[in-house]
C-alpha cells in the first residue's frame, strides 16, 4: 500500500516538473536568439536579437543594428522598433534589414517550442536560441 506521504511527495514533484516545463516554454526574456535564415550573398552574417529581462531588444540585422522593445501579454506580442543605425549598408542588405524590422513590427502573437521562438504575423519569423 502506498503511504500518504509518498503520494503527496509524488504529487508535489509532478506539479514542480509541469511548472518548470511551462516556464521553459514562456517568452524567452534574457535570451539571445538567431533568425532561422541563410546568410545573404557575400556575407556570413545572420540577424540576431538579444531580448533583455524587461523586453528590451538589441538587434543585429543583416547589416544594420539598433534597439527595440517587446511587450508581451499572454500569447500576444508587440514589437516597437527604436533607433536603427544605417552603417553604410549595400542596398540589398539595407532593404532586407528594413523588411525584417517591418516584419518584427507586424507580429501579433508568439509561440515557443523548446529553443525555437516563432513570431506570428503576416510574415512568420523563427528564431532559435543561440547556443554557446
Amino acid at each position: 500500500m502506498v503511504s500518504f506521504q509518498r503520494l503527496v511527495c509524488t504529487a508535489v514533484a509532478m506539479f514542480a516538473m509541469s511548472t518548470l516545463a511551462r516556464a521553459q516554454e514562456g517568452f524567452p526574456f534574457g535570451t539571445e536568439m538567431t533568425l532561422e535564415a541563410l546568410p545573404q550573398a557575400g556575407s556570413k552574417r545572420i540577424p540576431n536579437i538579444e531580448i533583455g529581462d524587461n523586453g528590451e531588444v538589441v538587434l543585429e540585422l543583416w547589416c544594420k543594428g539598433g534597439k527595440g522593445q517587446f511587450s508581451v501579454a499572454g500569447n500576444t506580442v508587440i514589437f516597437v522598433p527604436g533607433q536603427i543605425e544605417n552603417r553604410n549598408c549595400p542596398p540589398a542588405r539595407a532593404q532586407a534589414d528594413d523588411e525584417l524590422v517591418a516584419a518584427l513590427g507586424s507580429v501579433e502573437t508568439w509561440k515557443r517550442q523548446g529553443d525555437v521562438l516563432t513570431l506570428i504575423g503576416p510574415k512568420p519569423l523563427r528564431f532559435r536560441t543561440t547556443g554557446n
